[in-house]
Order: C-alpha cells, then structure tokens, then sequence
C-alpha cells in the first residue's frame, strides 16, 4: 500500500513538472501557431489542475473521525480522484478534440519549428522524470502483483492517477512531435489537427480508466484479502469463538479499512467476555494492518451464515466466489 507521504512526493514531483510545461506549450503555440502545440498546453494546464485537486483530496481524507464521519474523510480523496476523470475528459479531451477539429477544416502551417522541438524535447524530459517518480512508488506498493492487477486492486488513487496521466502525458507528447513532423516535410498542416485528435484519444481513454476505477472505490470495494485473511486466523485461534465463519471488509479511504467478522461463540460467554474477545482480535490485526479502524462480529450460526452467502452469490453480478461478498 502506498503511504501518504508517496502519494504526496509523487504529486508534488508531477505538480512542478506540469506547471513548467504548461508554460512553456502555451509560450510554444502562440509563437508556432501549432494545433497539437496547443491541445498539449492544455492537456498539461489540466494536469497541474488534476494534481492540486488530488492535493486537497488527500489533506481532507487525512482528517480525524468526528461524530459526522466516524470513519474519517478517506472517501473525499476517491471523490477528487473521480472529479480529475471527469477533466481529464471534458477539459482535456474535449478541447484537444475541438481544436483538433478546427484544424482540420481551416489548416494553416506551424512556424516556429525550433522552438516548438525545443518545448516537446524539454516536456519529454520533464514528464519522463515524474513519470519515472510515480512508476517506482507504484512499483514499492504492488508487491508482486502484475501491473494491470495491481491498478485494479490499488486502493489510493493518487499514486496511479499521476502514473496514468503522465503515460498519457508522453504518448500525447509522441503524437505531437509526430503530427508537427509529418506536417512540415510533407507540407501537410491538417497533420497537425490529425495529431490534437490522437492526444484527444489518448485522455478519453485515460479519463475512462480512471473514472472507473475511482468509480468502484466511490461505490465501495473490499480491502485487501490479506486484511480479511489475517482477521479469521487471529479468530479461529481465540477461546472465546467457538467458530469463525467468513470476514467482509469495505475500504473507506486509503488507509482506511472497515472489516465485519462472522463469529459463533461458546454458548456460555457474557458481554465482557465477548467485548474483550473483539478488543483481542481487533488488536493483534491491527499490529499488522494500522489501516484497520473497526471491526464488528456478528454472532451468527455457520448454517445462517452459508445461507446468506448462497444467497449473495446469486445475485452478485461476477458470479459466486466473488471477492468481497459480504453478509448482513
């Protein structure tokens, strides 16, 4: 799992990088006349935006439970995370798209070919280096998870919303250079408008992956299974619980995990005996796993419990076996 402090070094690190290249694309177009030049300005004006709001997400996702929120915030991180898919879409390849189009029908050639080089040149160097930045902090955090697994399964949006968008980043890059290329020695300046539809492809489909994922954490999905894993080892070792039936678990933000435990207990246990049974558990998973912030049992026969899982798996979507089926 990614810490706080990762996420934060991987935003910061993409923040001053965009900002830079912004600058310098708009300073760019405006000298070239360059479509592509200009969807790449605000494809990074977008970024810089994205990664303030991604900023702000965690600082209120880091705030304390209170009496409103008695989980705490996390869920506003998974909120920004959804807002900066919607402008990666509308703002980033909306308007690439649009000047794309415009392009299109009404070309007219680039100038200023050297300094427009000079600027994607110079971006390439600076997006590689927080492209470089956030690949290496998602690479500590998935483990030996494969790639498209680990973003599947990755509960703090802000490390793969930076990777995601500067891979776009470069790509769109790529697509420049190529569209000012091709325009010049082929004498072609719809080229240019060709290559601000390709950057307009290239966020629709990364606005999409991130508004899907985001998506699912809004929605709320399981932690990982380890959490749950550990929770009924910890379970079926305590004198108290005569069974241990199954474990549901909902991440609430990324550090933030809240878990439900399925529990037969010996017939003669009072409350204290119970209540310290609970504090025992929760305990000793919480040495392993910090992000823990609660965790219920439900005193349940494991015959009621089966029952409820049948029941669950019938109408799960994914069919049974699903991870993260929970009971009520």
């Amino acid at each position: 799992m990614a810490t706080p402090t990762g996420s934060r070094l991987v935003i910061y690190a993409a923040l001053a990088g965009n900002l830079a290249i912004a600058i310098a694309k708009f300073v760019a177009a405006g000298l070239s006349g360059s479509s592509a030049m200009l969807s790449e300005g605000v494809h990074s004006l977008v970024d810089t935006i994205n990664e303030l709001l991604l900023l702000y997400g965690l600082h209120r996702a880091g705030k304390a439970p209170d009496t409103l929120h008695p989980f705490g915030y996390g869920r506003e991180l998974y909120f920004w995370s959804f807002i900066v898919a919607l402008l990666v879409f509308a703002a980033g390849a909306g308007v690439s798209a649009y000047e794309g189009i415009q392009h299109i029908r009404h070309p007219e050639p680039a100038s200023n070919h050297v300094i427009s080089y000079s600027v994607l040149g110079l971006s390439m160097l600076f997006e590689g280096a927080s492209w470089w930045v956030a690949l290496r902090e998602f690479r500590r955090s998935k483990g030996t998870l494969g790639y498209f697994e680990a973003f599947r399964r990755s509960k703090d949006p802000a490390t793969f919303t930076v990777l995601l968008e500067d891979s776009a980043a470069l790509l769109g890059l790529g697509f420049a250079l190529l569209g000012l290329l091709a325009a010049q020695l082929l004498d072609m300046p719809v080229l240019d408008g060709v290559a601000s539809l390709f950057i307009a492809a290239v966020l629709a489909v990364t606005a999409f992956l991130l508004a899907r994922e985001t998506k699912g954490l809004l929605v709320g999905e399981p932690a990982h299974p380890a959490v749950a894993q550990r929770i009924m080892t910890v379970a079926a070792t305590d004198p108290d619980l005569r069974r241990a039936n199954g474990v549901t678990t909902l991440q609430m933000g990324p550090a933030q995990v809240v878990a439900m435990l399925s529990g037969e207990f010996e017939d003669d246990r009072r409350t204290p005996q119970i209540e310290a049974c609970i504090t025992r558990i929760e305990t000793a998973v919480k040495n392993e796993f910090p992000e823990l912030v609660a965790l219920f049992i439900k005193p349940q026969t494991p015959e009621v419990f089966a029952a409820r899982q049948a029941a669950l798996a019938r109408r799960s979507p994914r069919g049974p076996g699903h991870e993260g089926e929970g009971f009520t």
